[in-house]
């Protein structure tokens, strides 16, 4: 992959809004940080709430995902010190909104971001991981972040419509494998937002093991007001409340992306 050649990319996207897209990235994030990667959030959506949920205000991002998208800035310009330690973003704005029509036109305009990484050389920060955010939407933008990974995760609601826009996000998955990024895999999927009391979420547990087999990651991460809460503080989950069941959910996922990694990164 160019000059980062070390760099394993993977984009967390769902074009499904309120699924745990956004919390999974940043607590995947600080998970992977805490046992010691060097870990890069882009933030892709023009909410921004990843950036506020890793404590960026709003006035602290000078430059962001649209200047790295539109070629005014590269990574290393604008990269931020997160407070957790080893984990930098590039913030989002709402700038984003317009730059879908800015690009339209250009040839290159589904490999902005795979061009930026690409262009970073590494001097003081080498990144184990970027991680993308993607807006809920299958637009440019989440093209963009599909075309610079190596892989992808996708969170899925235990909720009756799950599988259905499921089958529409794999749709493009291959789409974006056949003609852009034949090296982008299925990561995993991660089922979020899980009440073991609702016997709904127990039938979508199942129909999605059985419809994506191990593709589906072991760790179910619950429904658990905590994780909710904890974005107001700008924090992750894990900073903010360790030991609860969210947090705990989020570590271990970590530890089955890590796993995960190892053999995509050895085939």
């Amino acid at each position: 992959m160019g000059s980062n050649l070390q760099s394993r990319v993977i984009t967390i996207a769902n074009q499904k809004g309120g699924v745990g897209k956004t919390t999974t990235t940043i607590n995947l994030a600080t998970a992977l940080a805490a046992v010691g990667k060097t870990v890069l959030v882009i933030d892709l959506d023009p909410q921004g709430n990843a950036s506020t949920g890793l404590g960026i205000d709003r006035n602290a991002r000078n430059v962001s995902t649209y200047e790295l998208i539109t070629g005014k800035a590269g990574i290393k310009e604008a990269a931020i010190k997160t407070i957790v330690p080893r984990l930098h973003l590039i913030p989002s704005t709402l700038d984003l909104l317009g730059v879908e029509m800015e690009i339209a036109s250009s040839s290159d305009r589904a490999y902005k971001i795979k061009h930026a990484i690409e262009e970073y050389i590494p001097d003081e920060v080498q990144f184990d991981h970027i991680l993308i955010d993607c807006p809920p939407s299958l637009n440019l933008l989440t093209i963009n972040a599909m075309a610079a990974a190596n892989s992808l995760i996708v969170p899925l609601q235990c909720e009756f419509f799950a599988l259905e826009g499921l089958s529409q996000l794999l749709q493009t998955f291959e789409e974006v494998r056949s003609t852009i990024n034949p090296l982008l895999e299925l990561h995993g999927i991660v089922l979020t937002m899980y009440d073991s009391r609702n016997n709904l979420a127990n039938q979508v547990v199942a129909d999605v093991r059985e419809y994506l087999g191990d593709k589906v990651y072991k760790t179910v991460i619950p429904r658990n007001v905590r994780i909710s809460e904890a974005p107001s503080y700008g924090k992750p989950a894990i900073l903010y409340d360790l030991n609860c069941p969210g947090s705990q959910a989020y570590l271990q996922l970590a530890s089955e992306v890590i796993k995960r990694e190892r053999k995509l990164a050895a085939a």
